[in-house]
């Protein structure tokens, strides 16, 4: 079932959607992040009319996801200009995923300023380079380069062109969320000993109102500039097709090695 196909499973205007996850998009024993918080995302947005656009999120992944699942959201506040909104995903071991996100209608400002150094991006993947992960696992949703990853490589930084196989007619945003967490933790690739890992939160900060990219490559980008004690500190960067950087975010991951 494609990322479309789950989103459609949603009723406008209901507080709780009985949603069930397919193994093809689990990682290990949960779901893959990037779905959940896509899931809470729909939600939220189907919980009130004529919400602005995304600015911000905050991201928990509490627990284990997988099977059936009940995603909720409710209104904390809203304003003239900013709408606050909490989701929550429940399934049978209580509650694994919480969000906080931020509507905001944009407004004029003095300020005009970036400053987010791009990579050297290599060339989009043409369809004889790329490949898709396995059934069972979320990146047989997934397409990217077959040197995909560089572990255990004494890299802190990991960086690679993404796409959903099926990302036609998807909302931008829901897209964007999507695939914004498809590489794994950048510490990876600095570990020198086998070990599980897992993101423990996700923050997201929208850059821009409607993003868009070619043909569904999105350029996604994670660099560990701390890890010790167990845990270990990312900035996340997506860009898209014309090196435009879209959205940024920060994870705090747990390292069991």
């Amino acid at each position: 079932m494609n990322l479309a196909s789950l989103l459609d499973k949603f009723t406008p205007g209901a507080t709780t959607h009985k949603i069930s996850i397919p193994p093809s998009w689990h990682q290990g024993r949960t779901s893959y992040g990037g779905l959940s918080s896509v899931l809470a995302y729909q939600a939220a947005r189907l919980a009130a009319d004529d919400l602005p656009p995304l600015q911000s999120a905050q991201i928990a992944f509490v627990g284990p996801l997988a099977g059936d699942v009940d995603v909720s959201a409710h209104i904390l506040r809203r304003g003239k200009n900013t709408a606050f909104l909490q989701a929550e995903i429940s399934g049978t071991d209580g509650v694994g995923l919480t969000c906080n996100f931020i509507f905001m209608n944009r407004r004029q400002s003095h300020l005009d300023y970036a400053n987010i150094p791009a990579p050297d991006f290599p060339l989009i993947p043409t369809d004889d380079v790329v490949r898709s992960g396995p059934p069972e696992f979320f990146t047989g949703h997934m397409q990217y380069p077959d040197k995909r990853l560089e572990l255990g490589m004494a890299t802190n930084r990991l960086a690679s062109w993404h796409r959903l196989t099926e990302h036609q007619g998807l909302d931008p945003i829901a897209e964007l969320i999507c695939i914004g967490d498809a590489l794994p933790p950048s510490a990876m690739g600095i570990m020198t000993e086998k070990g599980m890992v897992s993101s423990m939160n996700w923050q997201i900060n929208m850059l821009t109102d409607s993003p868009t990219t070619e043909n569904g490559w999105w350029y996604l980008s994670s660099e560990t500039h701390h890890a010790a004690n167990g845990a270990s500190s990312q900035y996340m960067t997506v860009w898209n097709s014309r090196g435009e950087a879209v959205l940024k975010g920060m994870q705090s991951v747990a390292i069991f090695a």
